[in-house]
């Protein structure tokens, strides 16, 4: 049988060996932005256990972009040299890895999911001042500064260093965090964004930021090199951002060579989201149809045979796995199994030598 979730995709110069991608998902365990051998366990075995793409968690692109004190960041080099020897092991395992640089924004400086305590961590615990389009709070947390243009263009030329790193870091993808809540989202989104200058108002100026952003890491980062960016097809609230706002974005971006458009939803305001299996793919579809733009779905996506389906269907080129890959890092050869997809060269599963017995009976 053949499946379309184990065909290659190709994107500009790079063939990604399936269309069963990693999603990125923070693991709140580095010191000082340094990804760790946490970080390469985590990463490589996945790469190991045959996704196509393995995305890192958010990793800032400034000391004060971080989720939380203990994420990963590139704004300096010798995280980039930690970072090359992740993405070494990961192309030995046969898979491509893609870096997402984020800003945080006004969900900066908090605690771990984890912890006893949660909400904003104060400075003299560790934390720092959150910056934000609008001095708008996020709910739990405190009051950011809003940003300056001088601290807007900082921002740009801090992704565009980012990029930079992470080319000579290895990485063959990078994606452009604009979703979740975090910066680039609520410079996006009417619940966070009351800006009156030209960042601000209408869907155009809310976008400035991104576009811009998008703009500069495309000129830095290789032609030949795919760029992505996740977003928030939606707010899930009443005057927030909707997916046609984003569609109508997607198509920018778009414009802008962007290469793939990674479609989630939510994170930027409290509210009644639908959650249940594949909950997020017809927002993938929405955008992929209107944006004239492949696009990647996520969201409770558990099981091979719905996976599949979600190619099938058309409403999307590619699947991330989250949670289900927390689960079972070796997601995509069990779904070649269950999917009795064939295991030979070429055939978008990479069985390790050493795991090779379990791709049969």
């Amino acid at each position: 049988m053949t499946s379309r979730i184990l065909e290659p995709l190709t994107l500009r110069g790079t063939t990604l060996r399936n269309r069963i991608w990693l999603a990125p998902m923070c693991q709140y365990s580095a010191v000082d932005g340094m990804p760790s051998d946490w970080h390469l366990v985590h990463l490589g075995a996945r790469a190991s256990g045959g996704f196509g793409l393995v995305l890192t968690e958010a990793t800032a692109v400034l000391p004060e972009g971080r989720i939380s004190p203990q994420d990963t960041g590139i704004w300096d080099d010798e995280q980039q040299r930690a970072w090359s020897r992740i993405v070494d092991f990961v192309h030995d395992q046969g898979a491509h890895i893609g870096i997402q640089l984020a800003h945080a924004g006004r969900k900066a400086s908090t605690s771990r999911p984890w912890e006893a305590t949660q909400g904003t961590v104060a400075p003299q615990d560790g934390g720092w001042e959150p910056l934000a389009p609008s001095p708008i709070p996020f709910e739990g947390y405190v009051t950011p500064q809003e940003l300056t243009a001088a601290q807007i263009g900082a921002v740009v030329e801090a992704f565009v260093e980012a990029t930079r790193r992470s080319h000579l870091a290895g990485f063959d993808v990078v994606e452009v965090h604009a979703a979740h809540g975090y910066l680039l989202h609520q410079f996006l989104s009417p619940l966070s964004n009351r800006r009156t200058d030209g960042y601000g108002g209408s869907l155009a100026n809310r976008s400035r930021l991104l576009l811009e952003v998008v703009t500069a890491v495309r000129e830095e980062w290789p032609q030949d090199k795919p760029l992505l960016v996740r977003v928030s097809a939606t707010d899930w609230a009443p005057d927030g951002v909707s997916v046609q706002d984003v569609t109508e974005v997607a198509s920018w971006l778009a414009g802008l060579g962007v290469d793939l458009v990674d479609v989630s939803s939510g994170g930027n305001a409290p509210a009644d989201i639908p959650v249940g299996p594949g909950y997020q793919v017809p927002l993938a579809r929405a955008v992929r149809a209107g944006g004239g733009i492949p696009v990647a779905a996520v969201g409770l996506i558990t099981t091979a045979e719905q996976a599949e389906q979600v190619l099938v269907d058309g409403a999307a080129d590619a699947v991330l796995i989250g949670r289900a890959a927390l689960r079972d890092p070796m997601w995509p050869l069990r779904a070649a199994h269950e999917l009795r997809a064939p295991v030979a060269a070429g055939s978008g599963v990479s069985w390790p030598p050493q795991y090779a017995r379990g791709a049969w009976r």
